[in-house]
């Protein structure tokens, strides 16, 4: 047996020979950042050793000096003796968007309370399924010696008409200590059933008639984000978020499903998302709102299928295996207890139907927040998170399709990259005349890494300052400092010097980072073009396009258009919505119609498989230029190019 520690962590771990040195961090509880679970691709593993040896190979994604200074990739390194191994900081940066984040803003608000207005316009009412009712009961006596549960529904036949009263046994072990607490005098909180009848899943002492919480969840493949309501008045109580615990496991869905299949890889998944994920959220909130877990009676949660599955416990692999197939598109209505969820244990979890293999309940969940289904125009609606789902319809039908765009929009993928937290470059401007950057980073922080917003931002701002050329490539003999290539020739552009703010390694974009992002840029517009091709339409009949998704608050729809990634259409007609599964999952949470709508959405939306459709690789490969190969598509880029 051998040894493994690791610094600055100094935690320790015996191993068996051989074993690979990314599993042994995991084992360990360390976290090192691998978009591509370990397969050798993405380079963003780095450690460092420092006593003992490793059998490993020297990898194109290591540099000769820090070769020389004991770096290597700990995916394609195997343990044969003790070592001592440093985890930098930039090989756990992912973890910097793992903290959890109070979310708010008047935008936010706006957008909140623009939908909620949507769903009253169009006649559907807000309250809750859930009840509370303070009772009164009387004390037992020798003439009155009927059992403690007896009582409690004798009371509620007598005095609220139910004449069938249920409860669960986790209910049950509670009532004798309880009301005797409370003096007999006790709130119940219960769903009614039809007619006479109802389930009682909660009980306090007094009166607490006036509190009754709800929970509204978004399971995203690279941040969570969670909001806690006042189920009477609809009010946010608390809001929050925080990376996804299972990028440890993969950057992307297909990772994931891979890890999945591997030992006890999906049950690892499945305790990265409830217990490392979600329930800390969950317990963050009720901490700071004063708020009991057994106040929650409701859940709902949204996430694309992969994260819908895994949520679950669900094997996925299918989902990625020709042709595609969901174990599930509509889930039963499951206990909070069945998935440990830190709410009330008898309350119902709803999860948001999805649509095909790649549109899941977060789509169907932000097609209701955006009202679609409801207007007269043609809206384009797109969701740019880690994956590239788009929506095009009206009242009268609704298309979608999903494009494979990788995680390139909230910072996979990328070497500098990261999701739009605190820390995040999320605007940029280049100087012209000296190729200098400005910056903005989120919450005025020190500099991390950047977001999606931040690239897009970058990319255009180095195409129009003739960093780069319209493949992405960056162009020699500029005479700055910023601008440097490696002994493979491969060019990166400096965003941030470590010096400028007391930094462990520059902040810097390469070739292949622009590279990766033009084809997830390419991936949505070819989709789009496709999609409306398909229905005999083009972009001169989208009355409105909705951006959502995690790529950041700070989205320059003109950098958008001038990278090619959105068409040349009026600006005016395209708005960032923000997050719109959460959204759609808060109005559900709220409202029993909305719910009923929510799965109408799910059953009207038809899905095209991209891969089968003629033409798309031809749109696809002709949009990875910038702003695309044919320049006539984008008039107003090209007459900026031409100056």
């Amino acid at each position: 047996m051998l040894r493994v520690k690791f610094v600055p962590q100094n935690r320790e771990i015996v191993v068996e020979n051989g074993e690979n040195l990314l599993e042994v961090a995991r084992k360990a509880e360390i976290f090192i950042d691998a978009p591509c679970n370990g397969n050798g691709v993405c380079g963003k593993c780095k450690v460092k050793i420092l006593e003992g040896k490793i059998d490993t190979e020297k990898s194109r994604h290591i540099k000769d000096e820090e070769w020389n200074e004991g770096y290597i990739l700990a995916c394609n390194s195997k343990v044969i003796e003790d070592v001592v191994i440093e985890i930098p900081s930039n090989a756990s940066s992912a973890m910097h968007g793992m903290k959890i984040e109070d979310l708010s803003g008047k935008r936010e608000h706006e957008i909140f309370e623009k939908s909620k207005q949507k769903l009253s316009e169009n006649g559907m009412e807000f309250k809750t399924y859930v009840k509370k009712d303070f009772i009164k009961l009387d004390p037992p006596t020798l003439d009155d010696n009927i059992s403690d549960f007896e009582r409690i529904k004798r009371h509620l036949r007598n005095h609220l008409g139910y004449n069938q009263v249920f409860c669960r046994l986790p209910m049950l072990r509670k009532i004798s200590s309880l009301i005797r607490e409370a003096d007999f005098e006790v709130t119940i909180t219960h769903i009614p059933r039809g007619e006479g009848k109802t389930t009682i899943i909660n009980m306090e002492k007094g009166n607490t008639t006036d509190r009754l919480y709800g929970v509204a969840l978004d399971i995203g493949t690279t941040s969570v984000a969670a909001c806690l309501v006042d189920l009477y008045g609809g009010t946010l109580v608390a809001k929050a978020s925080s990376g996804n615990a299972q990028i440890k496991y993969g950057a992307d869905v297909i990772n994931r499903i891979i890890y999945s299949t591997r030992g006890n890889g999906l049950e690892e998944l499945n305790n990265a998302i409830i217990n490392e994920t979600i329930n800390p959220l969950l317990r963050k909130m009720y901490k700071d709102s004063g708020i009991s877990k057994d106040e929650v009676v409701s859940f709902i949660a949204a996430g694309n299928t992969t994260m819908s599955h895994l949520f679950l416990g669900v094997y996925p692999d299918y989902l990625r295996m020709e042709p595609y197939i969901p174990a599930f598109v509509k889930s039963p209505f499951i206990k909070a207890s069945e998935l440990e969820i830190a709410v009330n244990s008898e309350t119902f979890i709803y999860l948001v139907p999805s649509v095909a293999s790649y549109v899941g309940g977060d789509i169907t969940a932000g097609v209701l927040a955006s009202g679609i289904w409801a207007s007269d125009e043609n809206i384009l609606f797109i969701d740019l998170g880690t994956n590239g789902e788009i929506v095009f319809g009206n009242r009268e039908f609704l298309m979608t399709c999903a494009c494979s765009a990788g995680p390139a929009f909230e910072g996979g993928e990328i070497s500098c990259g990261m999701r739009a937290a605190g820390g995040a470059i999320e605007e940029v401007k280049i100087e012209r005349d000296t190729y200098e950057p400005k910056i903005s980073v989120i919450g005025d922080e020190k500099p991390a890494g950047i977001c999606g917003s931040g690239i897009i931002d970058l990319i255009c701002e180095m195409m129009l300052s003739g960093l780069i050329d319209r493949r992405g490539k960056l162009v020699k003999g500029l005479g700055t400092s910023r601008v440097r290539f490696d002994e493979h020739g491969i060019g990166e552009y400096v965003i941030v010097f470590k010096e400028e703010y007391k930094l462990e390694k520059d902040i810097a974009i390469t070739e292949v980072d622009i590279d990766n992002f033009i084809r997830a840029k390419a991936a949505i517009y070819s989709g789009v073009n496709t999609l409306l091709s398909g229905l005999g339409m083009d972009f001169t009949m989208i009355d409105k396009i909705y951006i959502a998704g995690g790529i950041g608050n700070s989205l320059d729809i003109g950098n958008s258009i001038k990278i090619g990634m959105l068409p040349d259409i009026e600006q005016d007609k395209i708005s960032y919505i923000g997050n719109s599964s959460l959204m759609g999952c808060y109005l559900t949470l709220m409202s029993e119609d909305a719910r009923h709508k929510l799965e109408e959405v799910a059953n009207h939306m038809t899905y095209v498989e991209l891969s089968v459709e003629p033409g798309y690789m031809d749109e696809f490969v002709s949009a990875c230029f910038l702003p695309h190969t044919d320049i006539e598509k984008f008039p107003s880029v090209e007459q900026l190019l031409r100056r």
